[in-house]
């Protein structure tokens, strides 16, 4: 097993990535404030990897941990920009099972990253495969107190040069500070948000 750094997981590496768009497709210019994407990624060593386990405590035990450390993490980010969207995503070595990687999507991973965003009423929408090292994943975001704002379903297509090896983990949240440039769907307006179930 590989030595643990932080708490019972070994994390061989941490990615950060920040996209800022000022235009959309077309040319227009940004109506109000550019868009800013933000993801980051761990990749942790599967202590399931190869094997089959009823339980997956060692993967959620300490995953509230683990949230904490991404919610203070793009906390540094985001700056005093507001975060308003989220997602979330994992890529599982070939040695794994897509369920391992969903271990550490879960709520107690999740909550701590809700309370650094200063709350957040909406499930998160999540995706995520088994795959081998520079393989592409899209993330998918929505608006984090409301599901049913159309304007800020989105994604940040991503991928990790060396990761995941076959007995890894890549876990993946990605952020964003508004809904697409241009948006002109119609239904629920982000400023009519009520928070209340995470869909209005």
């Amino acid at each position: 097993m590989k030595t643990a750094n932080f708490a019972s997981y070994h994390i061989r590496k941490w990615y950060s990535f920040v996209e800022e768009t000022l235009a959309n497709e077309t040319g227009q210019l940004a109506d109000g404030e550019p868009l800013f994407k933000y993801a980051i990624g761990a990749v942790i060593a599967n202590p399931y990897a190869g094997r089959f386990s009823e339980s997956l405590a060692e993967l959620i035990e300490p995953s509230p941990l683990l949230g904490q450390e991404f919610g203070r993490r793009i906390q540094a980010l985001a700056g005093e920009r507001e975060i308003v969207s989220y997602g979330k995503a994992c890529l599982v070595g070939s040695q794994g099972e897509y369920e391992h990687g969903n271990a550490l999507l879960t709520n107690p991973a999740a909550d701590p990253i809700r309370v650094a965003l200063g709350g957040g009423k909406s499930w998160v929408p999540s995706t995520g495969k088994r795959g081998g090292p520079g393989v592409t994943i899209d993330v998918p975001l929505a608006h984090k107190d409301a599901l049913y704002v159309r304007s800020h379903y989105d994604s940040i297509s991503l991928s990790f040069g060396d990761g995941p090896s076959a007995d890894e983990l890549v876990i993946i949240w990605a952020f964003a500070t508004r809904g697409r440039l241009h948006a002109r769907l119609g239904g629920l307006q982000a400023a009519d948000v009520k928070g209340n179930d995470g869909l209005y």
